[in-house]
């Protein structure tokens, strides 16, 4: 494992916290992420981070941390792993994350950790004690299918064991719920898949499940993923060029049909497609009467 200097760990959301996930700060603590998801945007030219099987620890991020949170006048939910995964396999061993958590609850800062790890419920201790400020946890699932999701996500957990973290953790009553994104064009795309996530979903307890019915393709992504398709999908490389050419957004080309299941399995569950946000406490002053 090599190891690199940061200059400053937090980086603030443009106009905000984002609208799909409520964070006000994203943070990664590692550099490069070893679950080598096919799909990853993380490889994308304009993130310039260079071979993401090659890890990196950032050996002062926690120094940072403490210092940029002892700082912030606004506190805002914490992002954990916005270009990696923050439970990746090394993180057993190093336990930034672990550290990083510990920060954000000594200093009562709200976090939403997006990952595709059951080793989140090592952290179940500190999570609930997070979580009476805020704390959301985000599990990624892609595919009911094991066997698929080793093709597509080759490094990560499979998505039964993702599964069963989301019921430890619900179970546990951290806010815990899943990102069924991406949804990738002529592989993952059966309605029966969306249909069977949800249901999933709500037998082991999520409280939300929020969906994106496709992809994203920029330069150096885009490379990567149609070799991985030649090599674990033949035929379906030409497919994505004919339909998408060099185009950012890939809507699979059954969305509107996805989002009508989506969306129906989830009103018949009453499963919530949106997640509920960290919200300041208000300080108001009592008055004598």
């Amino acid at each position: 494992m090599r190891t690199i200097q940061a200059k400053t760990i937090l980086s603030s959301v443009k106009q905000g916290a984002d609208t799909w996930f409520g964070i006000r700060y994203n943070m990664n603590l590692y550099r490069g992420c070893q679950h080598g998801c096919i799909y990853c945007d993380s490889r994308s030219n304009c993130y310039q981070l260079g071979d993401l099987s090659d890890i990196r620890m950032k050996d002062n991020a926690l120094q940072l941390l403490e210092k940029e949170l002892r700082s912030k006048r606004e506190r805002g939910t914490i992002g954990f792993g916005s270009m990696n995964d923050p439970y990746m396999p090394a993180e057993k061993e190093y336990e930034l994350t672990r550290n990083a958590l510990k920060l954000a609850y000594r200093y009562k800062f709200p976090v939403h950790i997006i990952t595709k790890s059951n080793l989140v419920i090592r952290d179940i201790d500190l999570l609930k004690e997070i979580s009476k400020v805020y704390a959301a946890i985000s599990l990624t699932i892609t595919t009911c299918i094991d066997e698929l999701s080793i093709q597509i996500e080759p490094g990560a957990p499979v998505s039964s064991i993702r599964f069963d973290a989301v019921k430890q953790l619900a179970d546990a009553g951290i806010y815990t719920g899943i990102t069924l994104m991406p949804v990738l064009p002529f592989i993952t795309d059966a309605k029966e898949n969306i249909r069977d996530i949800v249901i999933k979903a709500k037998q082991c307890g999520a409280s939300y499940i929020i969906a994106a019915m496709g992809t994203t393709q920029r330069e150096g992504q885009r490379e990567h993923y149609y070799d991985q398709l030649d090599k674990r999908f033949p035929g379906l490389t030409p497919k994505y060029e004919q339909r998408y050419g060099n185009q950012y957004q890939c809507d699979t080309p059954n969305s509107d049909e996805l989002w009508t299941v989506f969306k129906n399995v989830c009103s018949q569950l009453s499963m919530p497609i949106r997640m509920k946000f960290y919200k300041p406490i208000e300080n108001r002053q009592l008055t004598l009467f």
